[in-house]
C-alpha cells in the first residue's frame, strides 16, 4: 500500500494561501478599488478587510492547536469544539462558499484570458472560457492532489516576477492629483468593500488542507498567519502605488491596466493567468475535502465521504463542487459572484471568532498551544456582522436564516461525535457565575420563585401530579422528581451517581428534573432528601406529594411531617380524584380564613401561575371566605379585593356568611366546591399530636369533593392579614 503523502508549512499552508491571497482581486479589482474608494479609501477597506481575517485567522489558529486536527480544515475545528450543530451548518456555508469562489477566480481568468488573446469578452464568452478551464482544473486534481500543489511553486514566482514587472513599469497614466476619497461618481463604499473582501479569504486555502499536513499543529498557525500579513502589505504597496501612477479614471473603468503599464507585460499576464488558476485549484483542492469531512461524520450523505487513492483523493465531492462552481460561472457577473462569496465566507468568519472566543472563556479544557487573548475571537466576530449589516441587511439576514435552518436542522437529525461541545462550558460557567450573584443576594421576602422537590410516586395517576406540579412552578421554577426505591435491608449497594439520572420522555416534556435514588425507609428517605439536596443559590423551599391516605396513625409519618416544617419547607400535598381528575380545567376554589394569612399569599401567588398555564387559561377563579362573625360583607370584600389587586391576580370574591348556622368549615366547602375541578385549600397550624384527627377530617371531605390541593406556606411569605377584629 503507497505512503500516504504529506505536505509541510511552506508547500501545504502558506502556498496555496497567498496564492488565493494574491489572485484575481489582486490583479482584476484592486485598481478599480483604488479608483472607486479613493487612497485613503481603499486603505480603510483593506485594513478593515484584514482585522477580520487576521482575527479570524488567530482564532482558527489558536483553535487548530488544542485539539488534534483532523481532514475537514475549518469544519473540524468547528465541529469539534462547538458541536456538529454549529460545525455542519458553518461547514456547509463555507464549502459553499468554496466552490463559488471557484467560480470567481475562474471568470476573473476569462477576463484576461479573452481580452488578451483577443477573444471575446461578452458573458457568454467568459462563459465558456471559465468553463473549459474548470474542466482543465478538475481533471488535474483528480490525476494528483500532489501535482496540483507542486504547480504552485511555478505560480508563486510567476506572480513575484509580475509584480516586479508592474513596479518598474509605465508611468503614461499617472494622475496630476492624487483621490484620497471617492468621487462623486464613484461606487458606494459597501459595494466596493463586497467586492475586494474575497481577496482576504485566501488563508482558508491553507486550512482546508489540514488532513493533508504532516504537523497541521504546527503548520496551520505559522502559514495562515504569515500568508495574511504578506497579503496586508502588498496589498497597501499595491494601492499606493496604482494611486500614485494610474488616475482614477482609468482605474475605474480599465480592469486590465496593470498589463498595460507592466514593464514586461508577458509577465503580469503569467502572474493573473498563474494566480487566478492556482486560486481556483486551492478551492478545488480545499471545498471538496469540507464536504468530505462532513459526511464522514454523517453531516452531509455519505456518498460524498468516498475518496480513491491512499490520500482518499474526494472525487464524489470533488464533483458537487464542480457543479457549484459551474453555477457561478454561468452568473458570468465578477462583481456578483464576489458579492455572493463575501456574504458566505464573513457567516463563517463570524461564528469560527465565536467559537474560539467561548471556547477560551467557558472551556476549563481549551489549552491550546498557540496563546491569543480572547477578546481578539470577539472583535472578529462583531466586526464580522457589523461589515455584513452594513454590506446588505437583507443578505445577511438571510444568510442568518440559512445557517439557522441548517443548525436546527441537524440538531432534529441528532448526529452526535465522540467530543467536546462547547456548549457545555457554556451553561455550565453561566450556571457557575448566577449562582455566585444570586448566592451573593440577601434573603428578602420577595417573589416566590418555586423550587420544588417532588415525589409523585408511580401510580396510574402520576403524570396528572406531575402536570400539576409543573404547573404550579410557574414559568422559571425549578421541578426535581425523586422515585424512591425501597431497599429495607440495604442489601443492595446504592445507586451510582451517573444511575441516579432520569432521563425519562415525561419528565423531558414537561422540563421535570428526575432523580432516583435508594432509601431503606420511605419517611427517612423524604427527610433525607428535604435535608441535603440542593446547592448554594438554588435551595429547594417546596415539598410536593400525594395525599397521605391511611396514614393518620403512622409514627414515622408524623415525624417526617415534624422535620419538614421545621426546615420551613412550602408544602403541598394533592389528593387527586381519579374519576373527575381536573375536570375540564375550568374552575379553581381557593378558601380563605382568618387563620390562613401566610397561606393566602402563596395560594394566590399559586392562583398566578395557574392561569398563566396553557391548560388553566380560561379557568375562573373563586376566593372564597367564611364569614363566621357576622362582620360586614363589603369591608370582606373591599379588603380581600385590594389584596388580590395587589398579587395581580383576576380573581371572583365569594363572602359565605355563617355567623348564625355556624357549619364547620369544611361542611362548607363540600357545599360550595363540589363540582370544582381543582379546590384549594390552607393547611392551619396545628399541634403534631392531632395530626391524626386532622387527616382523618380530611379524607372525609376529599370523599366529597373532586381532586384537591392543600398548601402549608414557609415562614417567607408575607402575612396578608385582613385585620377584621375591629369591623364588628
Amino acid at each position: 500500500m503507497p505512503q500516504k503523502k504529506k505536505f509541510g508549512t511552506f508547500a501545504g499552508v502558506f502556498t496555496p494561501s497567498i496564492l488565493t491571497i494574491l489572485g484575481v482581486i489582486m490583479y482584476m479589482r484592486l485598481g478599480w478599488v483604488v479608483g472607486n474608494a479613493g487612497l485613503i479609501g481603499a486603505i480603510i477597506i483593506i485594513v478593515i478587510a484584514h482585522v477580520i481575517s487576521v482575527a479570524t485567522g488567530l482564532s482558527v489558529s489558536s483553535v487548530a492547536t488544542d485539539k488534534k486536527i483532523g481532514a475537514g480544515g475549518i469544519y473540524y475545528v468547528l465541529s469539534r469544539s462547538m458541536g456538529i450543530p454549529i460545525g455542519g451548518s458553518i461547514g456547509i456555508a463555507l464549502f459553499v462558499g468554496t466552490a463559488f469562489s471557484i467560480a470567481l477566480y475562474l471568470i476573473g481568468f476569462a477576463e484576461s484570458f479573452n481580452a488578451y488573446l483577443g477573444f471575446g469578452t461578452e458573458i457568454n464568452d467568459l462563459r465558456l472560457t471559465g468553463t473549459i478551464a474548470l474542466l482543465g482544473l478538475t481533471v488535474l486534481a483528480l490525476i494528483s492532489t500532489s501535482v496540483a500543489l507542486k504547480t504552485q511553486f511555478i505560480i508563486l514566482a510567476a506572480i513575484l516576477v509580475s509584480i516586479v514587472s508592474i513596479f518598474f513599469g509605465s508611468t503614461e497614466f499617472a494622475p496630476t492629483t492624487i483621490d484620497l476619497i471617492p468621487s462623486e461618481n464613484a461606487v458606494p463604499l459597501e459595494v466596493v468593500f463586497a467586492v475586494f473582501f474575497p481577496a482576504v479569504t485566501g488563508f482558508t486555502a491553507g486550512i482546508a488542507m489540514s488532513g493533508d499536513l504532516k504537523d497541521p499543529k504546527q503548520s496551520i498557525p505559522s502559514g495562515t498567519l504569515y500568508a495574511i500579513g504578506v497579503g496586508l502589505v502588498v496589498y497597501i504597496i499595491l494601492a499606493v502605488f496604482m494611486a500614485f501612477t494610474i488616475n482614477s479614471e482609468v482605474l475605474r473603468t480599465d480592469y486590465n491596466i496593470l498589463m498595460k503599464i507592466a514593464l514586461f507585460a508577458p509577465a503580469v499576464v503569467a502572474g493573473i493567468w498563474g494566480a487566478t488558476l492556482s486560486s481556483a485549484i486551492g478551492g478545488i483542492l480545499g471545498g471538496p475535502r469540507i464536504l468530505q469531512a462532513m459526511s464522514i461524520d454523517k453531516v452531509t450523505p455519505t456518498f460524498f465521504s468516498k475518496g480513491k487513492g491512499a490520500n482518499n483523493e474526494p472525487v464524489n465531492a470533488l464533483f458537487l463542487a464542480f457543479i457549484i462552481a459551474e453555477c457561478g460561472i454561468l452568473i458570468g457577473e465578477l462583481g456578483i459572484i464576489a458579492r455572493v462569496v463575501s456574504m458566505f465566507y464573513l457567516t463563517a468568519y463570524g461564528f469560527i471568532n465565536i467559537s474560539f472566543f467561548l471556547e477560551s472563556w467557558a472551556n476549563p479544557d481549551f489549552q491550546p498551544t498557540f496563546k491569543v487573548k480572547r477578546w481578539v475571537g470577539l472583535i472578529g466576530f462583531i466586526a464580522c456582522f457589523v461589515v455584513m449589516f452594513k454590506l446588505d441587511m437583507i443578505a445577511m439576514l438571510v444568510a442568518l436564516a440559512v445557517i439557522s435552518a441548517m443548525y436546527f436542522g441537524l440538531q432534529r437529525k441528532e448526529v452526535k461525535l465522540q467530543s467536546n461541545d462547547v456548549w457545555k462550558s457554556v451553561w455550565e460557567n453561566v450556571v457557575n457565575k448566577g449562582l455566585k450573584k444570586i448566592d451573593a443576594q440577601v434573603e428578602e421576602n420577595t417573589n416566590w420563585n418555586p423550587n420544588i422537590i417532588l415525589f409523585s410516586g408511580e401510580s396510574d395517576h402520576q403524570a396528572y401530579l406531575l402536570e400539576l406540579c409543573k404547573t404550579v412552578s410557574g414559568r422559571t421554577g425549578i421541578v426535581t422528581n425523586f422515585k424512591l426505591i425501597l431497599d429495607k435491608n440495604n442489601s443492595k449497594p446504592p445507586l451510582k451517581k451517573i444511575d441516579q439520572i432520569v432521563r425519562d420522555e415525561k419528565f423531558k416534556e414537561l422540563g421535570i428534573f428526575a432523580r432516583q435514588i435508594k432509601v431503606s425507609n420511605i419517611y427517612s428517605g423524604i427527610t433525607s432528601i428535604a435535608s441535603t439536596f440542593g446547592f448554594s443559590g438554588v435551595e429547594p423551599n417546596t415539598i410536593m406529594m400525594g395525599w397521605p391516605k391511611g396514614l393518620e396513625n403512622s409514627e414515622e409519618y408524623s415525624n417526617m411531617t415534624q422535620t419538614l416544617l421545621h426546615l420551613d419547607y412550602n408544602l403541598l400535598y394533592l389528593d387527586f380524584d381519579i374519576k373527575t381528575k381536573f375536570g375540564n380545567y375550568n374552575t379553581v376554589d381557593f378558601w380563605w380564613r382568618e387563620t390562613d394569612s401566610k397561606n393566602a399569599e402563596m395560594m394566590l401567588n399559586i392562583a398566578r401561575f395557574i392561569i398563566a398555564s396553557p391548560k388553566w387559561n380560561n379557568t375562573s377563579v373563586r376566593v372564597l371566605f367564611v364569614n363566621n362573625n357576622n362582620v360586614d360583607v363589603t369591608v370582606i370584600q373591599s379588603k380581600i379585593s385590594k389584596l388580590v389587586e395587589d398579587l395581580r391576580v383576576l380573581v371572583a370574591i365569594k363572602i359565605i356568611n355563617n355567623a348564625v348556622e355556624q357549619k364547620t368549615f369544611y361542611k362548607i366547602i363540600e357545599e360550595e366546591s363540589i363540582t370544582t375541578d381543582l379546590t384549594i385549600v390552607g393547611i392551619p397550624d396545628y399541634d403534631i399530636e392531632k395530626q391524626a384527627e386532622f387527616v382523618l377530617k380530611t379524607n372525609k371531605l376529599f370523599d366529597a369533593i373532586g381532586s384537591t390541593l392543600l398548601v402549608k406556606a414557609a415562614h417567607n411569605f408575607n402575612e396578608l392579614d385582613l385585620d377584621l377584629g375591629d369591623t364588628k
